[in-house]
């Protein structure tokens, strides 16, 4: 009987992969695969966003030029006005009083004279405010009510985001000039093998992370109509995960790291203390949801919930050492990168999008059902789909298969959750000139529906085959953990903060962030795509493996450059922050916040 199962296991996984390799890839009109050219359609969509963003800033840049010509020319109206004599100004109410009893004949509108209202035909003029290029923001009425506890749980959150996002992005922006200049240093612990998961981890569990707790905090109160359950667990957990990755660094840095896989180099009784801030946070959030006083649970309390739940089971299954040799190791790897990004940044980040952008447009979200469909299959498809990132590799081929089948399946949540958005935002698109969060909102959903899809047909098996490690990896982690969970917190914290704090920043300074941001991205994305194309190519062509470094060179150049738009980017947000919170204090307070339905509902 054993040896029957024997049998059946290597017929079932062995032959599989024996077969698997007998079969020739080749790069053969490699422009016409599905993936390559899903992926230029991806691509052309982002393009085109950005070609209308910028279009719409223009046109209103221009009216706004030819407003300030009318008012000009009205201005040396008035002055001459009142430099006539009072006979004269007796002549012109004389005339305006004989227009005004004229009656038009029906042939008026024909001729090439001079346009004129002699015949005071028009009876009111309406004018907006005059919009700068950048994206501005008008003055809101609306001054929430939210506990001064409470306030300064999500303003500290972000604060200290705001801090490590400046200090991870800086190491990230070293890290690209090395690529160009690689005798920068020669310091053992400013190589790129300590500094690169020093700038990894510290916007992951850094930025990322404790901009999504402090965004969070303001939700779940808001949406249970509630008080925080216990305002000290929430500064406990913000103590552990700041001190998690101060010493993360440190420990990065003078070369003592878990020796894992990728996001997990921190050593174990390090990350323990993000793991337990995180218990607290999870805890802290439960606690408030069922003690609300509202009699619905708010689908954004689905998603970040269930975001910590999955994430709290990751870092136990990632960091337990007793199952994970060999190939065991390769399968966790795959299961922990994934879900952390997935179950845990996007996740989070989508239950705060369902909550900030409705408020924002002061309207209901477009479906609570495709809310619902979003949540369940994200949850489904999501938890299977590391090893995609394996394809080719020992795995089993039928384990590799599933991943790729359930990356596929995707485009379910994916598709869901963008058609809430956009439909959420529709007969709100004027306020792309006159607002500068739904930018902000319209890209990060771009990007999740751009950046979902490419990953799904990345999970192909030619264009794994192309793009696996190459360059091209790094280009599609940015579009996710950066077009998306960072331009959709950056939306949120423009929405919030100012209706907080009562101070809103410079619509010149934010249009600024906004621009070098995306303008950064996509000079990042698309160079390291590029040339991550042409080094896979290259690979597989059998040329040397110096040869693909040479090429990449201009490409790590353009690297370089969006890199160094985006940390720019990063230093006026800070200051904005640093704007927009200063003086919070005097703002009054009450004790609880105003229930959920006179806002969003």
């Amino acid at each position: 009987m054993k040896k029957c199962k024997m049998v059946i296991l290597l017929f079932l996984v062995i032959l599989p992969n024996i077969l698997s390799a007998q079969e020739k890839i080749t790069t053969d009109n490699w422009l016409s695969s599905p993936g390559i050219i899903g992926t230029f359609v991806l691509i052309a969509i982002v393009m085109i966003i950005a070609i209308v963003i910028l279009f719409v800033k223009i046109n209103g840049y221009i009216d706004s030029l030819k407003r300030r010509q009318i008012d000009t020319n009205k201005m040396a109206f008035d002055d001459e006005l009142v430099a006539l004599d009072d006979a004269d100004i007796d002549a012109i109410l004389e005339k305006r009083k004989a227009a005004l009893k004229y009656k038009l004949k029906g042939n008026e509108l024909s001729g090439s004279a001079i346009a004129s209202d002699d015949k005071g035909l028009i009876q009111r003029v309406e004018k907006d405010p005059n919009n700068a290029y950048f994206d501005e923001k008008k003055k809101t009425s609306l001054s929430l009510e939210t506990p001064l506890e409470l306030k300064k749980i999500v303003i500290y959150y972000i604060g200290a985001a705001t801090l490590w996002l400046v200090l991870g992005t800086l190491i990230g922006q070293y890290l690209g000039m090395k690529f160009v200049w690689p005798e920068m240093d020669h310091q053992s612990w400013l190589s790129f093998g300590r500094l690169r998961p020093v700038h990894t981890n510290m916007v992951f569990w850094g930025w990322s992370s404790l901009a999504m707790i402090g965004l969070g905090y303001f939700v779940i109160a808001r949406t249970s109509n509630n008080k925080i359950h216990n305002y000290s667990w929430a500064w406990t957990a913000w103590a552990l995960i700041n001190a998690t990755v101060l010493l993360g660094s440190l420990a990065l840095m003078a070369g003592i790291n878990n020796g894992g896989g990728e996001y997990r180099e921190y050593i174990w009784p390090i990350m323990l203390m993000f793991a337990i801030g995180l218990i607290i946070t999870f805890i802290n959030f439960y606690k408030t949801v069922a003690t609300r006083k509202i009699s619905e649970i708010y689908i954004s309390n689905w998603f970040i919930l269930a975001s910590l739940i999955w994430t709290i089971v990751l870092a136990i299954i990632g960091y337990l050492p007793f199952y994970q040799d060999g190939l065991g190791e390769t399968v966790i790897q795959g299961y922990y990168m994934h879900q952390g990004v997935g179950m845990w940044f996007m996740t989070f980040t989508l239950g705060l999008v369902y909550y900030y952008l409705p408020s924002a447009l002061n309207k209901p979200i477009y479906s609570y059902s495709l809310g619902v469909l979003a949540f369940w299959t994200q949850m489904l498809f999501y938890t299977m789909i590391g090893t995609h990132h394996f394809v080719f590799s020992p795995l089993p081929w039928w384990l590799q298969t599933i991943a790729i089948v359930f990356s596929a399946g995707m485009v379910i949540p994916v598709v869901a959750g963008t058609t809430n958005f956009l439909m959420t935002m529709k007969g709100s698109w004027n306020h792309i000139s006159k607002s500068y969060v739904l930018p902000f909102f319209l890209v990060g959903t771009i990007f999740y529906f751009v950046g979902s899809m490419q990953g799904s047909v990345q999970a192909f098996r030619f264009t794994n085959f192309v793009w696996h490690f190459t360059d091209f990896n790094v280009a599609h982690s940015h579009m996710t953990m950066y077009g998306i969970v960072a331009f959709f917190l950056w939306a949120c914290i423009y929405a919030i903060l100012p209706k907080l704090t009562g101070r809103e920043p410079s619509q010149v300074l934010v249009g600024g962030h906004f621009w070098l941001a995306f303008i950064g991205l996509f000079a990042y994305m698309i160079s390291l795509m590029a040339g991550g194309t042409y080094k896979g190519l290259s690979w597989i062509e059998g040329n040397a493996f110096i040869e693909s470094v040479i090429l990449m060179k201009p490409y790590w150049v353009w690297r370089a450059v969006g890199g160094s738009l985006m940390f720019i980017s990063h230093l006026i947000f800070a200051y904005n922050f640093y704007y927009m919170v200063i003086g919070y204090k005097k703002i009054k307070s009450s004790v609880l916040a105003k229930p959920i339905e006179e806002i969003t509902v």
